[in-house]
């Protein structure tokens, strides 16, 4: 008898399951590598952020950089990424999203050793130029390239992972600083002044070093994806843009895709003789709705409350290395929801995770402002008493230790209670013309505290470019001759450390439910909720926006907190949070498994449309 195969009608055989199964791992490692890319990207955009922190008191002991040059070093970034992002939508529609990634990978590439090699001013203000350009065209094109790549079931989970190496860059740039600290603080005791210099000299350049790989690897991984489906569709490669879906999908899920691509290119075909408006409801809403989200996105104070952290935590009571210690673990908490926000987001959905993020924000956001109130309630204004001790130069030194704390208290009408001035904290807001500055909080009862020491060549621009990037709406040249004012002195009793602990707990909480919902979720929003015709222009366009907002909150916050305190300016944060929770819950539709042309359909009202709107 024989033994040979016979295959049954309609069933696979074992070469066509072999094939099938082949073809199936292929997938899989394609969007594996999908993912590494998306999140190599979002470890550049960390790095990016969070690199400078680490490295700026190194650069500071020896670059010989006045504080203005300082300022702008740090806030060159900002220009760079504004720049780049204004023109990272033309040109993703112009080469393509792959060129584009490898081009901002190599960007930050060349800008370390630009950076790292550097010996003055010029070299450091374009190597950091170069590293805010390569992080705006990071930011546009990687989550504008995985939303039009991956599949509607993996599309949240690879923005999500975009943020997750995000914040976890963010996490390696601060451990990486407290690493050199403790190596810097080592040398300083047993080491000559000579030998302290080189190394704190070398700590920055190896900063800067260390986060060259991540690059290169952005670069070569670049190299080897596809370019997006539909950047080759709306190019009229249409069996590349099949190609392209057939790498990392199967062939129903690329044929479906496929079709629904070219429904809506007829639609569009057909709406040219009505001139395709881009004032139509398909386009100006979702755009409207990213532009929402993405500005209460950055008005949570998320940027802010990471910027001046250690100061914050001082405020509330923990110690100068507690305060560092508190932000490490910032950092850490951001990463590790990140994590819990990614293996939600395709399962529970964006909308659920924007409506219990902005929730725990908003909540963490009030117990801040309510402790802070509790403390500041109690604070002494010593303004006018510290004003009296500005030199004939305008400039201001200030020994903060007991003696001098019970001189103000005197000076300002209050009594030493309880010798408040053996354990009293105080910072300083002062201004020339419109530029605003702030002392960190000093204590009396730390022996070691350097002098407060206030000049106007620390607070001042040079000129109008780094005044631009310091404070846009001041006149520099009024500045450069106005008196020093003294907008806010008060002294204060230090909160204990379990107080302060409490306030640690509450940030953790805000940071922690920022990651959950809108850290992973805003960058979905904004490359999903854009139809095709608009995505590359309109992610850029949002994206301006949103670091307007995010520089407008810079120049304001110290304002804000010197006339009216940390407790009024975390409650405008909680209400800025209001708006984003009722944007979440009344006007933002569930995208999670849908592609990106049925997302587009809700948005004209076709049908389907009741589906999108109610997972």
């Amino acid at each position: 008898m024989s033994h040979g195969s016979c295959a049954v009608p309609g069933n696979p055989t074992g070469d066509e399951q072999q094939n099938g199964g082949r073809q199936e791992g292929g997938r899989r490692a394609y969007n594996l590598l999908l993912l590494s890319v998306a999140g190599l990207g979002g470890l550049l955009y960390g790095v990016d952020v969070g690199i400078i922190g680490g490295a700026l008191p190194y650069l500071e002991a020896t670059s010989g950089l006045s504080a203005a040059q300082l300022s702008v070093i740090v806030a060159a970034v900002l220009l760079g990424s504004v720049l780049s992002t204004i023109f990272a939508g033309v040109l993703a529609d112009w080469m393509g999203r792959k060129p584009l990634m490898a081009i901002s990978g190599l960007v930050f590439v060349i800008s370390i050793p630009v950076i790292a090699l550097s010996h003055g001013y010029g070299p450091l203000f374009f190597g950091r130029l170069l590293q805010g350009s390569s992080a705006g065209f990071v930011g546009v094109v990687v989550p504008l390239y995985l939303a039009e790549c991956l599949t509607s079931s993996s599309r949240g989970k690879g923005t999500g992972i975009f943020q997750w190496l995000c914040t976890f860059g963010i996490v390696a740039a601060a451990l990486i600083g407290i690493y050199y600290s403790y190596q810097v603080q080592e040398v300083a005791a047993r080491a000559s002044a000579a030998t302290l210099f080189h190394v704190e000299d070398q700590a920055w350049r190896h900063i800067f070093w260390i986060s060259l790989p991540p690059g290169v690897l952005f670069v070569l991984g670049s190299l080897f994806v596809g370019e997006s489906p539909r950047w080759l569709f709306r190019k009229g490669k249409h069996e590349r843009a099949m190609g392209s879906l057939l790498r990392s999908r199967s062939a129903a899920g690329a044929e479906l895709e496929f079709a629904e691509m070219q429904a809506i290119a007829g639609e569009r075909e057909a709406a040219k003789g009505f001139k395709d408006s881009l004032l139509r409801r398909k386009y100006v809403v979702p755009f409207l709705l990213a532009c929402v989200i993405l500005f209460c996105n950055t008005a949570t104070g998320v940027n802010s409350i990471i910027g001046f952290n250690t100061s914050i935590l001082l405020q509330s009571g923990l110690s100068d290395v507690a305060s560092h210690w508190g932000y490490v673990l910032f950092t850490v908490v951001n990463f590790l929801m990140t994590v819990i926000g990614i293996m939600l987001v395709d399962k529970k959905g964006r909308r659920f995770l924007l409506i219990l993020g902005t929730t725990g924000v908003m909540l963490s956001l009030l117990v801040v402002a309510g402790m802070f109130w509790h403390t500041e309630n109690s604070e002494m204004e010593c303004r006018s008493a510290v004003q009296s001790m500005v030199g004939p130069g305008q400039e201001l030194t200030l020994r903060f230790d007991p003696a001098m704390a019970a001189r103000l208290l005197a000076e300002s009408g209050f009594k030493n209670e309880d010798s408040l001035a053996s354990h009293a904290s105080l910072a300083v807001i002062y201004s020339y013309g419109g530029f605003t500055g702030e002392t960190t909080y000093v204590r009396s009862d730390d022996a070691g505290v350097a002098p407060i020491h206030i000049t106007r060549a620390s607070t001042v621009p040079a000129n109008a470019v780094d005044a631009f990037l310091k404070n846009p709406f001041a006149d520099v040249k009024g500045a450069q001759t106005a008196p020093l004012k003294i907008e806010r002195a008060r002294i204060g009793e230090i909160p204990s450390a379990r107080y302060g602990e409490m306030v640690a707990l509450a940030l953790f909480s805000f940071i922690g439910f920022f990651a959950l919902g809108p850290g992973v979720c805003v960058w979905l929003a904004l490359s999903e909720l854009m139809p095709t015709r608009i995505r590359s222009m309109g992610m850029s366009v949002a994206l301006v926006i949103n670091q307007m907002v995010s520089t407008t909150l810079a120049v304001v916050f110290l304002p804000v907190v010197s006339k009216y305190g940390y407790s009024s300016m975390f409650l405008l944060f909680a209400g800025f949070t209001v708006i984003y929770l009722v944007t979440a819950l009344f006007f933002l539709p569930e995208t999670k498994g849908k592609t990106l042309e049925e997302i587009e359909q809700y948005f004209e009202g076709a049908p389907g449309r009741e589906a999108v709107a109610g997972e």
